[in-house]
């Protein structure tokens, strides 16, 4: 992931070389035109994004040429076609119409140097000094970014093993027949049997943290939310690049967030699960597993 997103800055910062002809490296800006699907646009894309068979013939073509391909069979991903075309992800995935490529601009992208002033550019003045820092940099905000999924594959391994090794039996028989007379929809004790085993591991679940939270005092109170989404709103605009405006502008903020009922319950629960993930994680004796690397 580092070395890829290195690439992706060394393109992003380099310089575009006009070239006469297609290449097998080439950026090449086109139209895209459908009459059939009243497509008529302008995008740019990359030959390494087409499919083999179309990139064969595209190579040597020059500014002004044209060419017809079946939309299906221009690119890799469909979401490239999407993109290109400006359709809907969903047609892209089974488009077959005839599709006109006229090639309006052809480049070269020449790959930034990895000195000073890229390192400049993209952390700021001085912040890195090396490539050996850059990998360093990117890798820590990696870590950060993949922090959250980290904790969500934590949180649900721990809960599949509290509801496991928890024993707990529930009235099974008379929680049926309740699906069954609760159900908007009349539904058999076939069907409601099949709903609750479906719902069996959630309310074992409920049980058991509900138990925990009121054992280790986790409850949510005002102004823990309150706190809690202050938190999160200043890290949202630290995270866009915005300043962070005074205290009462903060707070008023936080009011118009707080007077949403559905935001409250959603706040309430994200500040929940993660005072119950804290818990955990001060609580339980994990094993920790090293996994060995693999060079894909």
């Amino acid at each position: 992931m580092v070395n890829d997103q290195i690439k992706n800055i060394q393109s992003q910062y380099g310089k575009l070389i006009s070239k006469s002809k297609v290449e097998s490296n080439s950026e090449i800006t086109a139209n895209f035109n459908c009459t059939t699907d009243e497509i008529n646009n302008s995008s740019m894309f990359k030959t390494e994004s087409l499919k083999p068979s179309f990139l064969k013939r595209i190579i040597g073509l020059k500014v002004g040429n044209e060419l017809t391909e079946i939309g299906s069979k221009i690119f890799k991903e469909n979401y490239e076609l999407s993109r290109n075309l400006k359709i809907e992800l969903e047609k892209a995935k089974n488009f077959k119409s005839e599709v006109l490529i006229k090639i309006e601009e052809i480049n070269e992208r020449e790959m930034a140097d990895l000195d000073q002033d890229l390192f400049d550019k993209v952390f700021g003045k001085n912040s890195v000094k090396s490539v050996t820092e850059m990998k360093n940099k990117l890798s820590e905000d990696f870590v950060k970014q993949l922090q959250n999924q980290v904790d969500q594959k934590l949180m649900n391994d721990t809960i599949e093993y509290l509801i496991e090794s928890t024993k707990i039996n529930l009235p099974s028989e008379f929680l049926i027949k309740w699906m069954k007379l609760s159900s908007e929809n009349k539904i058999s004790i076939g069907e409601a049997k099949s709903e609750f085993e479906k719902s069996e591991k959630g309310m074992k679940y409920q049980l058991i943290e509900s138990k925990i939270i009121i054992d280790n005092d986790l409850q949510v109170n005002f102004e823990d939310l309150k706190s809690f989404t202050t938190h999160l709103i200043k890290n949202q605009m630290l995270q866009y690049g915005q300043a962070i405006p005074d205290e009462k502008e903060v707070d008023g903020i936080v009011a118009r967030v707080m007077s949403n009922k559905d935001e409250i319950k959603r706040l309430t629960e994200q500040l929940t699960s993660t005072r119950i993930l804290n818990f955990f994680k001060d609580n339980f004796n994990y094993k920790t597993k090293k996994l060995a690397t693999m060079n894909i």
